[in-house]
């Protein structure tokens, strides 16, 4: 595996407050828009803030996956709700906590502690947590299935 990897990401804005995002590796493209908290936002579409929150959510799982994999953890299951909050700091806006609330449904073989310890080491292993400046906070909820 190598040690450096390119992601292009293509934006076109279409009209108003509303943008297409598509990539060369993607087949799939997403529509983005203004929040409508915001001037000319649109409700009920993806936002910067949510695409935000998404890739550190979606960052949280695919770390698990693969730390998870390393450490022979057998899992039933696996979510993550994660909550960002906005805030006006220094006259500006910005993303200053991110909440993940990770629910992992393990076996009654598999070890809690262990489970709890691979889902730490995930947020603090995530790409894109250790990228940005936005506190994390991880509060995972292990639930046991006998």
């Amino acid at each position: 595996m190598n040690d450096v990897h390119y992601y292009e990401v293509n934006l076109l804005w279409n009209t108003a407050t509303l943008g297409v995002l598509s990539s060369p590796a993607i087949d799939s493209k997403i529509e983005v828009v203004t929040p409508p908290e915001f001037p000319n936002g649109i409700k009920e579409k993806w936002t910067p803030e949510h695409l935000f929150v998404a890739a550190v959510n979606s960052c949280l799982m695919s770390t698990f996956l693969l730390i998870a994999g390393n450490s022979n953890l057998q899992f039933i299951s696996f979510e993550c709700n994660a909550i960002g909050k906005i805030e006006k700091i220094d006259g500006k806006f910005a993303v200053s906590e991110i909440t993940l609330n990770p629910i992992l449904l393990i076996h009654s073989s598999q070890n809690e502690e262990k489970a709890k310890r691979i889902l730490e080491m995930s947020e603090n292993a995530c790409a894109i947590a250790n990228s940005i400046k936005t506190k994390i906070s991880l509060a995972p909820k292990i639930n046991i299935q006998s």
